[in-house]
């Protein structure tokens, strides 16, 4: 392992560092004044797991040179200037799981250009606070396999998301095989905390929140029924909700908030029953929402905007169903949300950690 985390280094990343990769397993260089361009790992055979170089100035294109790292796990590049297309080629890496891209300048859309096994490993899929545009694709969440498949070992349970403010500290490095990943999950101000080296095999999550996608939410998503975290807000998203979603059976947390969503809430939602946190506010919904199961513990907040909903929690009440009807079709820009969903993911070792604000 090669730790340089959490210090002052500037400069360049040199190339050299790339063939290192050959005989490490993991780099974390994060949260430094690293600049420049990423230099090519992996250019020859190489046990790179774990590549940390979030919170840095590094800028440019991904390296095509990752597509090698045949063993890579794990790939956090949050909060650094890298300008750059959805990076396509990396869906053939059969172990990674976690793919980490926000707040970068990675731009354009995410057309389908994926073998039909592509991703197959992926857990945690963050690319939120970018430039991507365009519609999402049907058949790019066709063949995240991992996504799709319950621990069928053991039960569902939720992860204490009622629970106050986790605390954590960092222990002392006691060798290789102790350096721990921890990931921390903040929802409506209260954290979780997961270790990534047990938890990880069963929590999943997507966020594409503050792009610009467009379009309607594919039925592709409700496939995922092992989906835990799902965050799809400030986009331009409109049309009806698919009914599919009501599929995703594991799903704890889903905010579509600021977006330009429209119609009645399903019905068939009430069989989300591990949703603890909901937030469809800013949008044009209109009608009744759904009671039963979890909907009868979300408050105010989950549906703020919505002009034209009814029901609890809300004061207005359902009347004949001509006054359910919205009274004319509303349009709204997307505007800032006032519960924000933060994910934080934090690597725990000697010094070390990766998060994402």
């Amino acid at each position: 392992m090669l730790d340089l985390s959490k210090n002052y280094f500037g400069g360049i990343i040199p190339s050299c560092l790339g063939n290192f990769s050959r005989g490490i397993s993991i780099i974390n260089l994060q949260k430094n004044s690293l600049n420049g361009k990423i230099p090519d790992f992996c250019v020859e055979l190489s046990s790179l797991t774990t590549l940390a170089l979030n919170d840095n100035k590094l800028e440019g294109l991904l390296p095509r040179s990752l597509v090698n790292c045949t063993l890579l796990r794990f790939l956090n590049l949050v909060n650094n200037t890298l300008n750059d297309l959805f990076p396509h080629r990396l869906s053939v890496l059969p172990e990674l799981q976690v793919l980490i891209l926000r707040s970068n300048r990675f731009y354009g859309r995410l057309d389908y250009s994926m073998a039909t096994s592509s991703f197959l490993s992926l857990q945690i899929l963050d690319l939120s606070k970018n430039e991507f545009t365009g519609p999402f694709p049907n058949k790019f969440f066709q063949s995240f396999r991992r996504m799709k498949l319950v621990a069928a070992s053991q039960p569902h349970q939720k992860r204490g998301c009622d629970d106050a403010d986790a605390n954590y500290r960092e222990g002392g490095y006691e060798g290789f095989h102790n350096y721990k990943k921890i990931m921390k999950v903040t929802m409506k101000r209260l954290e979780i905390e997961l270790d990534l080296d047990k938890s990880l095999t069963d929590f999943t999550l997507i966020d594409f929140s503050n792009n610009q996608f467009n379009g309607r939410i594919p039925e592709a998503l409700g496939e995922l029924n092992a989906l835990l975290v799902l965050n799809l807000s400030h986009n331009s998203l409109n049309d009806t909700l698919p009914p599919s979603l009501a599929n995703m059976a594991a799903l704890e947390s889903l905010d579509l908030s600021s977006n330009k969503l429209g119609g009645r809430i399903p019905s068939k939602f009430t069989k989300l029953t591990f949703l603890e946190v909901l937030n469809l506010s800013k949008n044009n919904f209109f009608g009744p929402i759904p009671v039963g199961s979890q909907f009868n513990t979300f408050d105010i907040d989950s549906y703020a905007g919505n002009s034209d909903l009814c029901g609890f929690p809300l004061l207005k009440k359902c009347g004949s169903e001509e006054e359910r009807k919205p009274q004319t079709p509303k349009l709204v820009e997307d505007e800032d949300s006032a519960i924000p969903f933060i994910w934080k993911l934090v690597m725990m070792g000697y010094g070390c950690g990766v998060c994402w604000d």
